[in-house]
């Protein structure tokens, strides 16, 4: 069955869930569709994640659902984004998630090319700030990625469909998040824990940090796509054996420091969350005061 087809189907002004009338579908991964919903406990239009049909009786994707309530029930930082409610019992399980209005970084690089220093600078520091919370309260996101931080002042970050206690993620032995953002140590951690190398940790967010500023400020991937289906882990994944890309000849100093910092393989070598900030606030500071209209100044 094809992704189209696997879906639920619905017409404008249908009920997804009690309360909740379908507007138009937003896309999806392989376990979840997302629809914008009009929700009428908070008379407002929300974004509903629903299991597929096919997954119903999957067991991971409902451990996944429940994970993803618990983060969602866990995180409370304003670049994140919030869950309302949900419905795990229901005929469609699902998650209501409040509706942030503003273009997604990928589709905004896709359409326009890379970003200017006022576009990209206050997005770091933002998702850098959330990331310095998700530190403090032990929790990893592991899917950082253009596709997930949506523009805004502030910027938000979405999708916490695989985030989990650090605890868990240094456990993992399989890899999770998506191919392109993924640190190196997300790649093979079933590796890792046979040979004592680096496990999935808060660093490794700091990485997808890294790969997403990288794609702000370039208007492209640090590097290239993998081939997906390759049994060799250094094919599927260039970032276990290559160095990024350059970044253009124009990115302030220290900026292309940050993010080569960010990018270095060993996770004990990369800043901390708020050291990102802490480097990045002062560039912020000293552009053209006119650049920044509309941008929330830090410092």
């Amino acid at each position: 069955m094809g992704r189209n087809d696997d879906g639920w189907h619905l017409d404008e002004g249908e009920l997804l869930a009690p309360g909740l009338s379908a507007l138009r579908r937003l896309g999806g991964g392989a376990a979840y569709e997302a629809w914008l919903c009009f929700d009428e406990v908070t008379w407002s239009p929300v974004v509903v994640k629903a299991l597929r049909p096919s997954q119903l009786e999957d067991e991971s994707s409902r451990r996944g659902l429940r994970r993803e309530v618990l983060a969602l029930a866990t995180v409370n930082h304003p670049v994140v984004v919030r869950g309302l409610r949900d419905g795990q019992d229901g005929a469609r399980p699902h998650i209501v998630l409040e509706h942030v209005d503003g273009p997604r970084l990928s589709s905004l690089v896709r359409r326009y090319g890379r970003l200017q220093e006022q576009q990209y600078l206050p997005l770091a520091i933002d998702v850098a700030a959330a990331l310095h919370y998700f530190r403090h309260i032990g929790w990893t996101h592991l899917d950082i990625k253009p596709s997930n931080v949506i523009m805004g002042a502030p910027a938000r970050l979405i999708d916490l469909s695989v985030a989990r206690p650090e605890e868990d993620a240094r456990r993992l032995r399989h890899p999770i998040g998506t191919d392109a953002y993924m640190s190196p140590e997300q790649c093979d951690p079933g590796a890792a824990h046979q040979d004592g190398g680096p496990v999935p940790s808060y660093a490794s967010d700091v990485w997808g940090l890294g790969a997403t500023l990288f794609h702000a400020v370039a208007g492209r991937r640090p590097f290239e796509l993998g081939d997906p289906v390759a049994d060799d882990v250094r094919r599927r994944f260039p970032q276990l054996v290559d160095a990024p890309a350059a970044l253009p000849d124009d990115v302030p100093a220290v900026v292309a420091e940050t993010v080569h910092a960010c990018l270095r393989r060993d996770p004990d070598d990369r800043p901390l969350p708020h050291e990102v900030a802490e480097a990045l606030e002062p560039v912020l500071a000293g552009l053209p005061r006119g650049s920044l209209a509309g941008f929330k100044i830090r410092g």
